[in-house]
């Protein structure tokens, strides 16, 4: 079974709507997350608000999109229909009862990434916890989602920026930088709206330690995506470790609801 991310679009009425959803949702993420466990699929997911007019959803799952999204309107379904009495152009209500049109919706509001990593792309979320649970293994690492957003200087920049990437990763540059750093479990590089490229990440420990290792081992990745992005930090990244810090802790977005399927188990953990 073969690993997917998802980055899934949904576009809001107004910046009323946006401030709300920051406040509604927190308390319904215990529903989604008991309906993610019960799935068995979802390696993580969280929400976030990307703007005045849109908000995310992010997870990396066993398989395909068709069969996660079904489950997760008949079993989240009320989570979702709080989510779009406040967005454009919803589909019809209510979610669980009309699981099929949310789909075809949801299928329609799909942002294609330009890179995806896993640290363990052919394990799923069942192998993961049968390993953990055969040789002893309990979680005690912390794991954290960082949401980076890249705006580009330009409309041709932003078309330079994902050739970059997509470029480095045919070459498998990026996959071997990504390997090295050591913490990172997924990362997905996301053309967005209004010219901006996301690097969402789910990584273990500090954000200082892991925005440090992440520039020693792919600051050259960056510094190249930097002459294309609107008041970037100064370059090399490596030279510049405290002023990428700055720079990435400034540009990151707040996640709403971080699920995770194995708490505390560290990339190395199920690498091992």
């Amino acid at each position: 079974m073969s690993q997917s991310h998802v980055t899934l679009r949904f576009p809001l009425k107004s910046p009323t709507d946006a401030k709300a959803l920051a406040e509604e949702l927190p308390p319904l993420m215990p529903d989604l997350f008991r309906a993610e466990d019960a799935i068995g699929t979802v390696h993580y997911s969280r929400f976030t608000v990307l703007s005045d007019s849109t908000l995310l959803f992010l997870a990396d799952f066993d398989g395909d999109f068709g069969p996660l999204i079904l489950e997760l309107a008949r079993r989240a379904g009320p989570v979702f229909d709080i989510i779009l009495k406040r967005g454009s152009d919803p589909p019809p209500g209510p979610v669980a009862n009309n699981a099929d049109a949310f789909a075809e919706w949801a299928a329609e509001h799909l942002l294609s990434p330009a890179y995806v990593f896993s640290a363990y792309p052919a394990a799923t979320v069942k192998e993961i916890k049968a390993m953990a649970a055969g040789v002893g293994i309990e979680g005690t690492s912390q794991l954290l989602p960082f949401l980076l957003i890249l705006p580009s200087k330009s409309r041709l920049a932003f078309v330079e920026m994902q050739l970059i990437i997509r470029t480095m990763a045919m070459i498998g540059k990026v996959d071997k930088a990504m390997t090295s750093v050591g913490t990172p479990h997924f990362v997905q590089f996301v053309p967005l709206e209004d010219r901006q490229l996301g690097v969402f990440t789910v990584y273990d420990g500090s954000f200082d330690k892991y925005i440090m290792d992440f520039t020693l081992n792919i600051g050259e990745v960056f510094d190249v995506i930097f002459k294309f992005t609107k008041d970037p930090p100064p370059s090399p990244c490596r030279k510049y470790v405290q002023e990428f810090i700055d720079f990435a802790a400034a540009k990151s977005r707040t996640p709403i609801g971080f699920y995770q399927a194995y708490p505390g188990l560290s990339n190395q953990n199920i690498r091992l």
